[in-house]
């Protein structure tokens, strides 16, 4: 899949790539990777993000206890893929109000790249903004309470949000 080009703006920050394949089901979406997931190149890699905790609930591995590359096949072999809506942004801090000139990945391939993907889990409100979109495609959308530790719900009703959207009974 092809991200759209990058600003010639050195200032601009430059996202993750996927972590998809043809096997994925659910697409999780979050807005822009921290600056300690783009320091670390991995996704969700800030120590409070609870991202890997709720995945580790739901799937019954346990994922914070596993290095990086292993928690990615966990991730595909479960049907669960991660991605960001922007590929490129400004950004001082980690807050998603603090984005700006953002460059939206383009996700014109899904449906032929990813042909099993039903489910679009946005991670927040930010990246929730392409919830219409994904849901005028035919998409069941489902829109979740942030993982960050930014956002103060309780993980207990975080992890009952997210398990009703993960669960494959949730179509």
């Amino acid at each position: 899949m092809m991200s759209h080009e990058m600003p010639s703006d050195p200032e601009f920050l430059t996202g993750l790539p996927a972590i998809i394949d043809s096997g994925v089901e659910v697409l999780v979406l979050g807005s822009f990777p921290s600056p300690s997931s783009l320091a670390a190149q991995q996704y969700y890699a800030h120590r409070q993000n609870q991202f890997w905790r709720i995945i580790a609930a739901i799937t019954s591995k346990p994922l914070p206890d596993l290095d990086y590359a292993s928690r990615v096949i966990c991730l595909l072999r479960h049907g669960i893929g991660v991605w960001d809506v922007y590929r490129h942004c400004r950004r001082a801090g980690a807050l998603d109000s603090a984005i700006k000139t953002a460059v939206p990945n383009d996700f014109t391939t899904l449906k032929t790249d990813v042909p099993r993907l039903r489910r679009i889990c946005f991670n927040g409100q930010e990246s929730s903004k392409f919830e219409r979109t994904f849901r005028e495609q035919g998409y069941a959308t489902y829109i979740l309470p942030s993982t960050s530790p930014a956002y103060t719900l309780s993980f207990e009703l975080k992890l009952e949000r997210w398990r009703e959207a993960l669960q494959p009974h949730s179509e």
